[in-house]
C-alpha cells in the first residue's frame, strides 16, 4: 500500500462519476431513451439506435412522440396522449406496454417498453424508456399457436368418436349395463366433455391471436342474450346448490348493437367461473345497468376470491391463483385471458374487485357506438 492510502488526511481519488454513468448507459443490453420534461430526446444508447435505425445525431433534441411514431398492438396509430411517455408525466407512475415503433426504414418493430418518470423532489424533470425488440418472441408465440390449433383440430375427430360410442353404450344400444358399468361410462362422458371444452378454449385463443375471429354485429336485447345461456349454467349451479339471479330492468335501453355469440361466450365464461369457484350454497348475481354510452354488466359471486398478490396477473395466459389450485385441480388458466381478449374485440373494458374468502365482482362494458378495436379482416367465428 502507498502512504496516501494509509494516511486518512490525504483524500482518496474520486472516480469520474459522469464517465461511469455514460459507460453503464452505453452498456445496457436493452434500448434506452431519455427525454427532458418537454419530451425532447436527451440521451439514446447504442441498442436503441440499432433497433430504431437512427444515429444518435438524428435523435438528440427531437420531440420523441413525433420522431418515433408508435402503433398499438391492434395496428392503430397511437395519439400523443396515449403514448407511455405522455401517460407517465400525467400519473407520475411507470407504465409497461407492448406496441410497435416505426423505424427509420418505415418498418413496424414490435416493442416491449417500460417508461418511467425521472423525479427530482417528487417533480418529473424527464422520462426514461427501456425497451426491447420482441420480434422473435412474437414468432415463437405464433408457432405455438399454430401447433395448438393444429393439435386441437386433430383431437376433435377421435374425441367425437369416443363421445358417440360412449353415449350409445350408456343408452343401452349395445345391451343392458349393470350399475358399475353405467358409473364408469358417466366418468368417461364427463372426462370427454371436459376435454371438448379445453379444445374449444384452445381453438378460440388461437383464433384471437391470429386475428381470425369474425364479428357479426346485430341489434339485440342484452337481457335476451343472457337468458339464452342461463339454462346450461343453472344446471351447473344446481349441483352445488348455488343461487343464480339476473337483475335487470327490461327496457329498450338494454338494446345494443354487438355480436351476440361473442357476448354469450363472455357470459358463459364469467358466470361459469363464478359458479365453479364458489362453495356450496353460495350465490352468483348478474346485473345489467344501461348507461348513455355503454351497458355495464356485473357478475358477482360469494366465492373464494382472488388473493391480492395475484390480482395483477389474473388476465394473463395460463395463470391460476394458488388458493384456487389448492381447491380446484381442473382448469387451464385461459378463461379470463379469453374473456378480456373478446371484450377488447368488442371495444369494451373489464375490471374487477375481489376479497379473498369473501367474493369477487367482475365488471365489463359493451359500447353502444364505438368502433371495434380490431382492424383485421375477419374470416372465422367463435364456435359455441
Amino acid at each position: 500500500m502507498t502512504k496516501n492510502n494509509l494516511n486518512p488526511l490525504v483524500p482518496k481519488r474520486q472516480p469520474d462519476r459522469q464517465a461511469e454513468v455514460d459507460t453503464l448507459f452505453a452498456s445496457m443490453g436493452e434500448g434506452v431513451i431519455t427525454t427532458d420534461a418537454f419530451g425532447k430526446i436527451s440521451r439514446v444508447n447504442p441498442v436503441a439506435q440499432r433497433i430504431l435505425g437512427y444515429t444518435e445525431e438524428e435523435l438528440l433534441g427531437e420531440w420523441f412522440p413525433k420522431k418515433i411514431v408508435a402503433f398499438s398492438m391492434s395496428g392503430e396509430r397511437m395519439s400523443v396522449m396515449s403514448r407511455p411517455i405522455t401517460r407517465i408525466f400525467i400519473s407520475g407512475k411507470p407504465v409497461s406496454e407492448k406496441l410497435y415503433y416505426l423505424n427509420k426504414s418505415g418498418e413496424r418493430i414490435p416493442i416491449s417498453i417500460t417508461a418511467s418518470p425521472i423525479l427530482v423532489k417528487n417533480k418529473p424533470v424527464g422520462a426514461i424508456g427501456v425497451f426491447r425488440d420482441i420480434t422473435l418472441e412474437q414468432e415463437v408465440d405464433r408457432m405455438k399457436s399454430e401447433f395448438i390449433s393444429l393439435a386441437s383440430h386433430q383431437l376433435r375427430t377421435p374425441l367425437s368418436a369416443i363421445k358417440t360410442y360412449t353415449h350409445m353404450l350408456a343408452e343401452g344400444y349395445m345391451g343392458a349395463l349393470n350399475r358399475d358399468q353405467k358409473a364408469s361410462l358417466q366418468t368417461i362422458i364427463s372426462a370427454s366433455n371436459r376435454m371438448n371444452e379445453l379444445i374449444s378454449t384452445l381453438l378460440n385463443v388461437t383464433r384471437i391471436e391470429s386475428g381470425s375471429i369474425s364479428v357479426v354485429l346485430k341489434t339485440v336485447n342484452l337481457d335476451s342474450v343472457i337468458r339464452e345461456v342461463l339454462p346450461e349454467l343453472l344446471l351447473m349451479a344446481e349441483v352445488k346448490q348455488i343461487s343464480v339471479s339476473l337483475e335487470t330492468k327490461e327496457s329498450l335501453r338494454n338494446r345494443i348493437r354487438t355480436d351476440p355469440l361473442i357476448v354469450k361466450e363472455i357470459i358463459t365464461n364469467l358466470v361459469g367461473n363464478a359458479i365453479k369457484y364458489t362453495p356450496k350454497k353460495g350465490e352468483v348475481r348478474i346485473a345489467i345497468q344501461p348507461r348513455s354510452q355503454d351497458i355495464l354488466i356485473e357478475i358477482h359471486d360469494s366465492g373464494w376470491g382472488i388473493p391480492a398478490a395475484s390480482q395483477d396477473q389474473i388476465f394473463s395466459k395460463f395463470f391460476r391463483g394458488q388458493n384456487i389450485v389448492k381447491r380446484e385441480t381442473t382448469g387451464t388458466g385461459l378463461g379470463l385471458y379469453l374473456v378480456k381478449s373478446l371484450i377488447d374485440i368488442l371495444g369494451g373494458r373489464i375490471w374487477f374487485t375481489s376479497e379473498e374468502t369473501v367474493g369477487t365482482s367482475f365488471f365489463f362494458t359493451l359500447p353502444r357506438n364505438k368502433r371495434l378495436k380490431t382492424a383485421t379482416k375477419f374470416v372465422d367465428r367463435i364456435k359455441q
